[in-house]
């Protein structure tokens, strides 16, 4: 009896170099674009599939070797090669091992971001539309990176072009005062802009202390700044039945009776908040937001993290990740890993991508303010206590950076 035996056809990718015009590293990087089009079924922009362009190299390649033998097509993937596309021909670094068209479908599947973070509209409608989902970099400077993407409406695109942290804040407090939206936006969803930025923006201890949890991260972001990093965690142990309980364990982790006294006032003020929204997850999530910005919120918060310290408030987040209490599966990465891939630009080079684009990622401009709050909130109410840091909270000058990754139904937290 003869048997029949199907055999598995390996195909190579070509190597980009041995094409006609593919010189640098960018038209090899064109040329795979081209390639993976081909690859899928896919057709890239007309202009790009002019003869001798990499990308249309590439292209006809792909399409000579594949013909009608193309992988399934879905949105995440038109939406990866479209990204990549765009990135190379605005020459923004783009981390190809670990930004795949699955890595785009956890940031807008409809259970991870139906809504726009900023404007809280349904993210729906064709490409140019107000509500149309774009992948956004939450730091222009940096690239298609893991952590510094997250999906938004096109119209909060739009209005965050250009304008960094504290420009962000500039807007959100000048709308507060007037009662009128600012170039397009409420103070609300200037103060969300502000916070989304953040995240990905390395701050100094006391400037990110003082900004308000507007937004809670979205998922698979990176948290740069370890006071961003226990907001989130904060917030998320009051998302689920049981906040109470959570909440008294997270301040058992606090050594100093006064830390911990500091630490449930500040529950206190948010709790309220909790009671009132109910139990309906997007509107607990939402009135969690809102309740950043009410003023007892934030001063009794700043009163707590300041107090704190910076080494003792990455001490506390890498306790309470360890143990658990964010409630979902939590990830560290090293200080030196945290924006790996990011492709930062050196001190004194330009940023990468169209101009505007390259702003101080202290938050600080030449004038030397620097970030603030809202407008009725500055210092703590009371003196800061000077506290010596227990040795519980001890040698955290290296506490990695925290990223919270999220579980299929759940956004996680990613905090670096």
């Amino acid at each position: 009896m003869q048997m029949n035996q199907a055999t598995l056809e390996l195909i190579a990718r070509p190597d980009a170099s041995a094409a006609p015009n593919i010189t640098t590293a960018a038209d090899a990087t064109g040329f795979d674009i081209g390639w993976d089009h081909a690859h899928h079924g896919l057709v890239p922009p007309e202009e790009l599939l002019l003869d001798g362009t990499p990308i249309g190299q590439g292209w006809r390649a792909g399409r000579a070797v594949f013909g009608r033998r193309t992988l399934s097509t879905g949105r995440a993937t038109r939406q990866w090669l479209a990204l990549r596309t765009l990135a190379w021909r605005q020459g923004i670094p783009f981390e190809g091992q670990q930004i795949s068209a699955h890595y785009l479908a956890q940031l807008h599947s409809p259970q991870h971001a139906p809504h726009c973070p900023v404007l809280r509209c349904p993210l729906a409608g064709p490409a140019g539309h107000a509500e149309a989902l774009v992948v956004e970099r939450l730091n222009p400077q940096a690239g298609y990176a893991a952590g510094n993407l997250a999906v938004m409406s096109h119209a909060a695109a739009h209005a965050r072009a250009g304008v960094d942290v504290l420009e962000a804040l500039r807007r959100a407090t000048r709308a507060q005062l007037c009662g009128e939206p600012v170039a397009g936006l409420n103070a609300a969803a200037w103060w969300r802009l502000a916070a989304l930025r953040a995240f990905a923006t390395p701050l100094p201890f006391h400037e990110a202390a003082r900004l308000p949890l507007a937004v809670l991260p979205p998922n698979r972001v990176r948290l740069l700044n370890a006071a961003q990093g226990l907001q989130a965690l904060v917030t998320r142990l009051f998302l689920a039945p049981g906040w109470a309980a959570r909440t008294r364990a997270l301040a058992q982790l606090l050594p100093a009776h006064t830390w911990r006294q500091d630490f449930n006032l500040f529950v206190g003020a948010l709790a309220p908040r909790v009671l009132e929204a109910g139990t309906e997850p997007l509107t607990l999530r939402r009135a969690l937001e809102d309740a950043w910005l009410q003023e007892r919120v934030q001063r009794r918060w700043q009163h707590f993290v300041l107090s704190l310290g910076e080494a003792a408030t990455e001490a506390l987040l890498q306790a309470a990740t360890a143990q658990g209490a964010a409630g979902v599966r939590t990830l560290h990465h090293a200080p030196e890993a945290a924006t790996q891939g990011w492709g930062l630009p050196e001190p004194g080079q330009p940023a990468h991508g169209q101009p505007g684009h390259g702003q101080p990622a202290s938050g600080q401009q030449a004038s030397g303010k620097s970030v603030t709050g809202p407008p009725d909130v500055g210092q703590p109410a009371a003196p800061l206590r000077q506290r010596p840091i227990a040795r519980r909270l001890q040698g955290a000058a290296n506490v990695p950076a925290l990223r919270t990754a999220a579980a299929p139904a759940d956004s996680g937290l990613e905090v670096a």
